[in-house]
């Protein structure tokens, strides 16, 4: 049996055996030589974008992934994306490599004309440039990126949930360069409790930003709805050990009149998991 059975007594039998989808085949080149199929590579999903900054005017390149050529396979549990080729975090914060402007992609536009005035001053006074990199951007080159947009943020006087999207960014590279981390790395184990020590740091100042937030700014919240902060904060503060917290977030979201069954199911994961965090803190006592 196949999906293309029972044709046979139209006259179309030899059709059964077409695949639906369709493998890749090898290249043959003219002399005869089989060319394999290589696998996708992050510098197949990637192509460089043209930017102009809104505070030294100068256009500038910077690496960005093609739509519909990364494609998501899971999310960890404070909806970090996980993709089959590129890491999409390592590339959403943008940087003038003239004067020093750094900012999310969502931020990176004309800003008012105090807040440039201060980037200007506190940042491009100083920076002495940066050279950007020619192939696929390494987490380093990443976390560079993000501690430049969180400090243009701080300086411009951002919003709270400006600082604590970039945070929560920031851990989220430092996450991903412990998973990829090489296993020849020298004293690997240190590098790693480094590398979870500064996402820790990281997202300790994101809850702290989005719960200064809460109160003050309206939503949408940088691109966000009121569940999916509330969501975010919850899974956050569960990560950072404030499981009460997380466990009276996580309640508003299931009894929430307004938030989706989906995210309903996930905050009941995080009680879950506040639950078992607490059993184990008891058993260690």
């Amino acid at each position: 049996m196949g999906l293309l059975s029972g044709l046979e007594s139209l006259g179309l039998g030899d059709l059964k055996e077409k695949e639906v989808f369709e493998k890749e085949a090898p290249k043959v080149t003219e002399s005869g030589t089989v060319v394999p199929v290589t696998e996708k590579t992050e510098l197949d999903v990637l192509f460089d974008k043209t930017f102009k900054c809104p505070v030294c005017n100068r256009d500038f390149t910077s690496k960005m992934i093609r739509a519909g050529k990364n494609k998501l396979l899971k999310q960890d549990t404070d909806l970090r994306g996980i993709y089959d080729t590129a890491d999409v975090v390592k590339y959403d914060a943008i940087l003038c490599p003239h004067c020093g402007f750094a900012a999310l992609n969502r931020f990176f536009k004309p800003l008012p004309t105090a807040q440039e005035k201060l980037i200007r001053d506190k940042i491009c006074i100083n920076f002495k440039g940066v050279k950007a990199p020619e192939g696929e951007y390494s987490y380093d080159d990443a976390i560079l990126r993000y501690k430049l947009a969180l400090a243009c943020t701080i300086v411009k006087c951002g919003k709270n949930s400006e600082k604590a999207y970039v945070c929560l960014k920031l851990a989220w590279t430092y996450r991903g360069k412990a998973e990829h981390l090489p296993a020849d790395t020298e004293n690997r184990d240190a590098v790693l409790k480094q590398l979870k020590a500064a996402e820790l740091e990281c997202l300790q100042n994101a809850y702290e930003g989005f719960n200064a937030a809460f109160s003050t700014e309206p939503f949408p919240m940088c691109g966000m709805d009121e569940t999916t902060v509330m969501y975010i904060s919850a899974e956050v503060a569960r990560r950072i050990g404030k499981l009460d917290e997380a466990g009276r977030l996580a309640s508003s979201i299931i009894t929430s009149r307004v938030a989706g069954e989906r995210i309903k199911e996930k905050a009941r994961e995080i009680k879950e998991l506040v639950k078992k965090q607490k059993e184990a803190q008891a058993g260690a006592q």
